[in-house]
């Protein structure tokens, strides 16, 4: 049913990899997709895989308070050296703190200088550069939100279920993606439109926060990613999954024990058209809206 329509999105749909080195060294690397909207280079994803930036920038508060507090202990000339290892020893950095960050878009040798973001909407754009234009055959439709069906079949495409590898250079700062991981497969996962569902109103009052809801679950590798119908049309960007109790609890047994599995149903959540169309029309991006 999707075959026609994977291979339409396949077109204007690439992999987002963030890379972090913590402060103590480790490097962690995560995976989302984007969407390139039209010939001018700009995208579509979700703000929050963008989250690093502004975690970044907290951490390095954090990293140059931390860092002078150890100073002021080392100055202190009435303590002894003993003195002040215990003190230090006390000081506990946070592991976690980011001290670099790099974001991947596609291929190598491309940027975005700057963000359009709404975190309530979950979404995000930018520009990339350099963008060559008749490097993408085909651009995205997106769905007009005057005419929504319920029950109508859509696909989630992204790129889960994949291990990323990076490594930092401490001595250029640069990070490295292992070359052994392209090209990074893509994976469909098909479920219906189940329900529209409002969060609240934007912050100025003019929108409903609204989400459009599958009755299956977005991936890890699928936030930022198109949630289409079988022309390729995209109705969505994967935000989140949600997990609803179902009310039984079958028992099973563990190590000889017997305990209860809460059940669970995993449902998606994508940025809803009426929000996209907003955002990109409060932020001047050209767009292509369906006719139906």
């Amino acid at each position: 049913m999707f075959a026609d329509a994977y291979e339409l999105v396949s077109h204007f749909l690439y992999p987002l990899i963030v890379s972090m080195r913590l402060y103590d060294k480790r490097v962690r690397c995560g995976l989302g997709s984007f969407i390139i909207l039209n010939d001018e280079g700009w995208i579509l994803t979700a703000a929050h895989l963008l989250k690093p930036i502004l975690a970044s920038s907290e951490h390095k508060n954090e990293i140059a308070e931390f860092e002078s507090k150890c100073r002021e202990i080392q100055e202190k000339r009435e303590l002894t050296a003993k003195q002040k290892r215990r003190m230090l020893q006390r000081m506990k950095p946070n592991p976690d703190w980011i001290t670099n960050h790099s974001f991947w878009w596609g291929k190598d040798g491309v940027r975005i200088d700057e963000f359009k973001v709404s975190p309530e909407k979950d979404l995000a754009t930018g520009q990339l550069k350099p963008f060559d234009p008749l490097s993408i055959k085909l651009y995205p439709t997106i769905k007009n939100p005057s005419s929504l069906r319920q029950g109508t079949s859509l696909c989630r495409l992204g790129f889960p279920l994949y291990e990323i590898n990076s490594s930092f250079d401490e001595q250029t700062g640069n990070f490295s993606i292992d070359n052994s991981i392209f090209p990074v497969p893509r994976f469909p996962i098909e479920g219906i439109f189940t329900r529209n569902v409002v969060t609240g109103k934007s912050q100025d009052g003019k929108l409903e926060i609204k989400f459009l809801e599958t009755s299956s679950p977005g991936l890890r590798g699928q936030s930022g990613g198109p949630i289409f119908d079988t022309r390729g049309t995209v109705w969505a960007i994967q935000s989140s999954t949600q997990h609803f109790p179902l009310g039984f609890s079958p028992k099973v047994k563990k190590d000889g024990k017997e305990v209860e599995e809460n059940q669970f149903l995993n449902v998606g959540w994508g940025a809803h058209p009426e929000m996209i169309v907003s955002f990109l029309q409060d932020n001047g991006i050209a767009f292509k809206l369906s006719d139906y």
